[in-house]
């Protein structure tokens, strides 16, 4: 007999998409993605999508560095 799950659609960037298919195969044991649709949309268990979301961001923030902006005088204080 057929049985439901319960899912959430998630579209994405092919890049991101890549990032939560890699956390849902080794941090959640294929736990959250029901079905992998195309190359911007996967289907995740509702369940598990704040799950999904709190690790990609921090996977996000491990990946990638906030750059410092730019001072505007130079290190010998003379200015241009």
């Amino acid at each position: 007999m057929p049985r439901a799950i319960r899912g959430v659609l998630i579209e994405c960037e092919p890049a991101i998409k890549s990032i939560l298919i890699h956390i849902d195969s080794t941090e959640l044991n294929n736990d959250a993605i029901i079905e992998d649709l195309d190359e911007t949309h996967l289907m995740v268990k509702e369940a598990m999508v704040k799950t999904l979301q709190s690790r990609l961001d921090q996977k996000l923030k491990e990946t990638y560095r906030v750059e410092q902006p730019l001072d505007d005088s130079d290190e010998d204080g003379k200015g241009m």
